[in-house]
């Protein structure tokens, strides 16, 4: 993966371009800089997947008035960037995570993670169906006084159980993984979801099993827990995934 420094040197238009952090992102270059000493975060594409930022620039532009997702400023085209607004917080994946978190404070901020999907999913829901958001992380929010989306590269056509199921399998297996806390967190993020939204999410022990499934692509280290997890929630079928563990 390409560094920022190299856009920043061979690009005349990013020259005033000061980097501070770079961001984890498991396909292209993502870093917080100042331009004009303004806070932005540069998103740099790799070549291929110049699709993908057409599409997560349709979604900043078109949401960003009304959902907690960042505010495009540029899409630069020539050079496979997008230019947004940069979010100051912590990342949720990271709270949640902290042992030094307490569990009612992960419960709250859990809800209002079901909120925003439920903000999201309704914002782009028309005659066609829904547009999820894809990439359903932990990783992939941000807290400051609200939580933020970020990243959505990724996102879609498709069912809103398929957001939900990718979100509690990254709760369920982000470090710790598959404890009791973190199946009572997923079944309050579903309970939460399905009471604001107005239609209904269904097969959701399936979609939850196929989720962490996937998850071995990215983890093979894993890949014998992630399976036996898979199977148990799975086989519990419609059942409360209280009772998994």
């Amino acid at each position: 993966m390409k560094k920022i420094e190299e856009l920043v040197e061979n690009v005349k238009k990013y020259h005033d371009t000061m980097k501070q952090i770079d961001f984890k992102s498991k396909k292209n270059t993502v870093s917080y800089v100042t331009i004009d000493d303004k806070p932005r975060v540069l998103k740099w594409y790799v070549p291929g997947l110049k699709n993908n930022m057409k599409n997560e620039y349709n979604i900043l532009k078109k949401g960003s008035s009304k959902l907690d997702i960042p505010k495009p400023f540029e899409l630069d085209e020539e050079n496979n960037v997008i230019v947004m607004h940069y979010i100051m917080g912590e990342n949720l994946c990271d709270i949640v995570n902290d042992e030094n978190t307490t569990f009612a404070e992960k419960e709250r901020l859990i809800i209002f993670l079901a909120e925003w999907f439920v903000q999201f999913h309704s914002f782009f829901k028309d005659e066609s169906g829904f547009i999820i958001r894809g990439d359903s992380t932990l990783r992939n929010f941000i807290l400051t006084d609200k939580i933020w989306g970020v990243d959505f590269e990724e996102s879609r056509h498709g069912k809103p159980i398929e957001d939900i199921a990718g979100m509690c399998a990254s709760i369920l297996s982000t470090d710790p993984m598959f404890t009791s806390e973190k199946f009572k967190l997923c079944q309050k993020f579903i309970e939460s979801y399905s009471k604001k939204a107005t239609w209904n999410i269904t097969d959701v022990n399936n979609e939850i099993s196929y989720a962490i499934l996937e998850r071995i692509q990215w983890r093979p280290d894993q890949e014998e827990t992630l399976r036996k997890y898979s199977k148990k929630i799975r086989d519990k079928n419609h059942k409360n995934l209280l009772n998994i563990r």
